[in-house]
């Protein structure tokens, strides 16, 4: 089964629009007003050192035998995992590396940011 998971982080006094930055900036790749600038290779490098055992097929393309396959898409804004057939641990430790950066999951399949934990 494939899912996405998707991080953004809003800047402060910003209008929360979760649906729009999901539709614009995770699937058409825009840059959104009102978001944060993230340090994406920072990102990538965290996600290869806590995926390290995972064959990385490139800096964006990570599987494992019997854990599945993820890609990840990024603009200056946004992180996007696409998750395939992966378990809940891995996705999890996905969602724990963009958590350290303050950016909470959004899950598009629910239409859900998860940021109860933030400063809106």
């Amino acid at each position: 089964m494939s899912m996405d998971l998707n991080f953004w982080k809003y800047k402060e006094g910003a209008a929360h629009d979760d649906n729009r930055v999901y539709e614009s900036a995770c699937c058409d790749g825009r840059i959104v007003e009102g978001l944060e600038s993230l340090p994406i290779e920072d990102i990538l490098k965290k996600v290869a050192s806590v995926f390290s055992d995972w064959t990385a097929l490139d800096k964006n393309h990570y599987e494992k035998e019997g854990r599945g396959a993820f890609e990840i898409f990024t603009t200056s804004q946004i992180v996007r995992f696409d998750c395939y057939g992966m378990p809940e641990e891995d996705k999890n430790a996905l969602m724990d590396i963009l958590i350290d950066y303050g950016c909470p999951l959004y899950d598009s399949q629910i239409a859900t940011r998860f940021d109860a934990w933030t400063d809106r």
